[in-house]
């Protein structure tokens, strides 16, 4: 597949999550929620996470804001969903230093899933915001405030 063909891929994978996203719904046995907006461009996101032994068991989102920024949001469930709270925390660290152009190995990128897509939004620092917004909210809700 050549680069372009790739990119106009990637291009339609971000739409179908944005005007498709999985997971954005409310939950009925949230047992962490935060609620993180972007001052820059309006993104919010109302993340509800349902831990069960540590374990993501159910996660859910709701919210306004760009393409971006709710695709990531989509990607970022579906990829944490059934993991361990150090398991999401690390896919979060990943995605962050990822959008920065920090480098990875494939291995670490492979377990963000359909998210590592939004490598090339490093690219546009005006939507490395849009892109993270929902993972910060994913790692203070889970208690990793300080990095």
């Amino acid at each position: 597949m050549s680069l372009m063909g790739l990119n106009n891929l990637y291009r339609e994978v971000i739409l179908d999550h944005s005007e498709h996203p999985h997971h954005k719904r409310r939950l009925a046995n949230a047992t962490q929620t935060i609620t993180l907006k972007n001052p820059t461009c309006g993104d919010v996101i109302n993340l509800e996470i349902e831990l069960d032994n540590n374990r993501i068991k159910d996660i859910g989102f709701t919210g306004e804001g760009c393409t971006i920024s709710q695709s990531s949001s989509s990607m970022m469930t579906d990829a944490v969903l059934g993991k361990s709270v150090v398991e999401s925390l690390e896919m979060a660290q990943i995605f962050s230093d990822m959008v920065m152009g920090q480098k990875h190995p494939q291995a670490d990128l492979d377990k963000l899933g359909d998210a590592a897509i939004l490598s090339s939004v490093m690219k546009f620092p005006a939507r490395i915001k849009c892109a993270t917004l929902c993972w910060w909210a994913l790692r203070k809700s889970l208690g990793d405030e300080e990095r």
